[in-house]
Formats: structure tokens, C-alpha cells, sequence
């Protein structure tokens, strides 16, 4: 049998080997990224599309305050479709916001970027990710003003003339805060965009 020293020495190795473990990083339901998609998962998005906009007035406190607001979108595809950029015009906000999405053609992965008219400034690390069916989903991390959240981005895409957005974010890496939804309804580009753009009035 072995000696106690024995048996302490064991504990011991077993002990620093547990303590020299990384722990496994703790992720939402769903998280990953290293979901993947098609070069064509967003043809159903070009063109052009009236929303109505659904925004959490504030997030990470338990509120279910939301503000609705009408939106325009414009989308034109580049690179035969392994690129493609947005506009959105929010006019009773007096806002513009820019979408930029990238199809890798290695990682079979789409990156999403966006850029808001208040600051200019386009986010550096987007979301990724890809589309099963009509449903698409992309994650990433980001801040929240000092806080460190993941995100969630979850497009559908209904039927011809409809689709849906959604925006989540995680705090705790176990639960999901939907903050901003968007529904889609196809809409005429001829005259709501000029050369892919929403039309100023």
C-alpha cells in the first residue's frame, strides 16, 4: 500500500495539475464562433425595405421600456455577393447606421460591421457567423460603454417580403437581453433609394 508521504505527494500533483488547468470560458447558450454560411445567405436582404424599429430604452436593468421608430434600408451587393453594404435611415431619430458584411470564402463566414452616423467610427471586431435555412446567426464581443458583452445578431428571413432582426446582448455570460428588433417588409427601390441609398427627403 503506499505511504501516507506517498499518498500526499500524489494529492499534491493532482492538486497543481487541476490548479494549471485553464477553466472552460463560460459562454451563453449558443455562443460560438465558428458558425458557417453561404456566399449567398443575404440575396434575400438586397434591395429595399420599410422597418419598424423596437429599441430597449436601457439595457442590463430588467427594463421592458421599449421605444418604436420607423426606418428605411437599402441594400447593394458587390464582389458577385460576398459583399454587401446597407444604409439605414431613421429619420425620427435623425439617424444613420451602415452595415457592412464580408463572406470569407476559406472560413465560409460572414463578418458584419457597423457603422453609426453620431460617431463615424466602424466597429473593429464584428459579428460572425452564417445561415441554416432561412435563419441566420452571428456572434462577437463588444462593450457595452465599460462593460464587456457578447452579441448576438439573428436574422430571419420570413418569406419573399418579410424579414426579421434581432440584437442580443449577454452580461453574465448565461442568460441573453434582446435590445433592439427590426421587421422587415419588402418596399420599392425606385422610390425609396437613389443609387442604394435612402432617399433624403
Amino acid at each position: 500500500m503506499p505511504t501516507s508521504s506517498t499518498q500526499n505527494l500524489a494529492a499534491f500533483a493532482m492538486l497543481t495539475a487541476l490548479a494549471c488547468t485553464p477553466a472552460a470560458a463560460a459562454e451563453p447558450p449558443g455562443y460560438t464562433l465558428a458558425r458557417q454560411g453561404d456566399m449567398h445567405d443575404f440575396d434575400f436582404l438586397g434591395g429595399a425595405w420599410t422597418t419598424v424599429q423596437r429599441r430597449l430604452k436601457a439595457r442590463n436593468t430588467g427594463s421592458r421600456d421599449w421605444e418604436e421608430f420607423p426606418a428605411i434600408l437599402c441594400l447593394t451587393q458587390y464582389l458577385d455577393g460576398i459583399a454587401n453594404v446597407d444604409e439605414l435611415h431613421m429619420p425620427t431619430l435623425g439617424r444613420r447606421g451602415l452595415t457592412l458584411r464580408a463572406f470569407d470564402t476559406q472560413k465560409r463566414q460572414w463578418s458584419i460591421y457597423w457603422v453609426s452616423s453620431p460617431s463615424g467610427r466602424l466597429d473593429p471586431i464584428p459579428v460572425v457567423g452564417g445561415f441554416q435555412g432561412g435563419r441566420g446567426e452571428f456572434y462577437g464581443e463588444d462593450k457595452d460603454g465599460d462593460k464587456p458583452v457578447k452579441v448576438r445578431f439573428i436574422w430571419e428571413s420570413l418569406d419573399r417580403d418579410h424579414a426579421r432582426w434581432a440584437q442580443a446582448f449577454s452580461y453574465d455570460d448565461k442568460t441573453w437581453e434582446t435590445n433592439w428588433t427590426a421587421e422587415f417588409t419588402r418596399a420599392d427601390p425606385a422610390r425609396l433609394c437613389d443609387q442604394g441609398r435612402p432617399r433624403r427627403s
